[in-house]
């Protein structure tokens, strides 16, 4: 068997059209959706993912603001930055892009952001009321987006066994908070593994749903995959490669090949889960700009 794709691109533009549509309306009424990105220094994943939300964001209709600082800015300068962001009552949404520098705790930053502009679902508030089952907290934008991806296709996650390989804060943990939920398109049975999990690839073979971010190349092969399985690589690793014309490519952290010959569905990468942290960072968005207006 060879395993159905699961498009990102196609999937995040019809959540971008719904986003647009939400958007439009909200400007009819005088209200302009607004999110202000910060990302200090000069990390060039980061630089190009900050281009893609700003050209998304106009494509929405949702105003954008920039704010691109140097490595050395302080602590104290961001966090004055961000409580002028707080205070101001036109911008609806604000992201700090990560990583921080060394010299920035990135808990303080994040933490300083007000709950209701936190539409990277980071702040402990918002952690604390999705994980109560408030499914009107905001959600981190990655597995928010796994969960519309599998509403899409159409798999019910309900009694389903899910394994999630990899424990970060922003992926792992709050899939595993969302899919365990008591709520449409999760009631799943979750295992969080990671590096230090024995007999790794057997407790992969048990998943119904496998969902992997460890940001590790191909580290999870066709062997470690269930027949059948839906699997969803979160991972985006630049290997080199001399025979394209960058030098690289881009894998994810499951085995493509292999794995596509055991799953069900899988995602691909590129145009897999990247598209849609984007998609659902804009949705979030319109929904802080509605609620503030007073229309949700």
């Amino acid at each position: 068997m060879s395993a159905k794709i699961i498009d990102g691109n196609e999937i995040s533009a019809s959540v971008r059209a719904e986003v647009k549509v939400e958007a439009d309306e909200l400007r009819a009424r005088g209200i302009e959706p607004c999110l202000a990105v910060m990302l200090v220094g000069e990390d060039p994943a980061s630089r190009v993912y900050v281009g893609m939300k700003e050209k998304k964001c106009a494509e929405v209709g949702i105003r954008n603001i920039d704010a691109r600082l140097p490595a050395d800015t302080s602590q104290e300068e961001i966090l004055a930055l961000l409580d002028e962001w707080n205070a101001d009552p036109s911008i609806h949404g604000i992201l700090v892009q990560l990583p921080l520098p060394d010299q920035v705790d990135e808990k303080t930053v994040t933490e300083r952001i007000l709950p209701e502009k936190d539409v990277d679902g980071f702040h402990p508030v918002n952690v604390g009321r999705m994980s109560g089952g408030d499914t009107t907290a905001f959600r981190p934008c990655t597995p928010h987006g796994v969960q519309v991806m599998l509403k899409h296709i159409d798999w019910d996650p309900s009694g389903k066994h899910a394994v999630i390989v990899g424990r970060s804060n922003i992926v792992g943990r709050p899939m595993a908070t969302i899919l365990s939920q008591k709520e449409p398109w999760a009631n799943a049975t979750v295992t969080v593994a990671h590096s230090r999990s024995e007999d790794l690839a057997g407790i992969c073979r048990l998943a119904d749903l496998l969902i992997v971010a460890v940001g590790r190349p191909e580290s999870v092969t066709g062997d470690m995959v269930r027949d059948g399985a839906v699997v969803i690589d979160v991972g985006v690793n630049r290997v080199d490669d001399p025979t394209t014309e960058k030098g690289y490519r881009l894998v994810g952290d499951v085995a493509f090949d292999e794995a596509k010959e055991k799953a069900s569905w899988i995602t691909p990468v590129p145009g897999g889960v990247g598209p849609m942290t984007i998609a659902m960072l804009l949705k979030n968005t319109v929904t802080a700009a509605g609620r503030m207006a007073g229309s949700d």
